[in-house]
């Protein structure tokens, strides 16, 4: 069976985050005007942000994700790298990174930070970590992710896999609470977010893409036709800029 669609699908498939992560953003920032969510993709927090914020601003150095986000009232996007952000200084009241920081140049990103924020403005970056399944699907799911698409995924994934714990952040910390991605998902869907990952570009574009379609088929008599479970426990590095 084919599981997996071609291009384009990162918006289609890719988890959005849980609305009371808005409401820890929003009690860490000095007030609701301004909020500026870099490395945006196309907009999975961006648009939830604007729940809070009366301005939001969206930044992605990829044309194409910005092409495709999400459009929301009170939300621009915009081109722009992390380290050169178009950002007016002293604008910022939030600073949200989510999903993305491992891929910074911190320095030159944490310079930018200082520059466009308010005083007080508070920072936050945002990693889900790897996905969990139910008991009887991650044996089989644990040797994919560890020894087949394993060696596709960029050094910078460590810093996903280890929650951002050995990730530099050198700001006052604020404690966040733990919060957990849940959803209730077809094998079909589970395909999708699969083929999302930079490390299933790399496979496919070494010539292994099959070892995609190989999970899908085994999971699939475990799975059924129904829905199963997923999570992704979220980590939420805050500080106070």
């Amino acid at each position: 069976m084919t599981w997996f669609t071609s291009g384009g699908e990162y918006a289609a498939h890719r988890p959005t985050y849980p609305a009371e992560i808005v409401d820890v953003l929003r009690a860490a920032a000095p007030d609701g005007e301004a909020a500026v969510d870099i490395g945006c993709g196309t907009g999975q927090l961006t648009v939830l942000l604007a729940q809070e914020f009366e301005q939001v601003i969206g930044l992605d150095p990829s044309e194409d994700q910005i092409a495709n986000a999400t459009a929301a009232a009170k939300v621009a996007y915009r081109v722009s790298s992390a380290e050169a952000l178009d950002v007016p200084d002293a604008s910022a009241s939030l600073i949200t990174v989510a999903q993305a920081a491992h891929w910074f140049d911190l320095a030159a990103f944490y310079r930018e930070v200082r520059r466009i924020a308010v005083p007080g403005a508070a920072l936050a970056l945002i990693t889900y970590g790897v996905v969990e399944l139910d008991d009887d699907l991650s044996e089989r799911f644990d040797v994919f992710y560890r020894d087949e698409i394993g060696p596709y995924w960029p050094a910078e994934r460590r810093h996903v896999d280890n929650r951002y714990a050995d990730l530099d952040f050198p700001f006052e910390p604020i404690d966040a609470p733990a919060v957990t991605i849940e959803r209730s998902w077809t094998l079909q869907q589970f395909a999708g977010y699969l083929g999302t990952w930079s490390a299933a570009r790399r496979a496919r574009e070494a010539g292994q893409g099959r070892i995609l379609e190989q999970i899908a088929d085994d999971l699939a008599p475990m799975w059924g036709d129904g829905r199963r479970t997923v999570r992704w426990p979220v980590t939420i590095l805050l500080g106070r800029v």
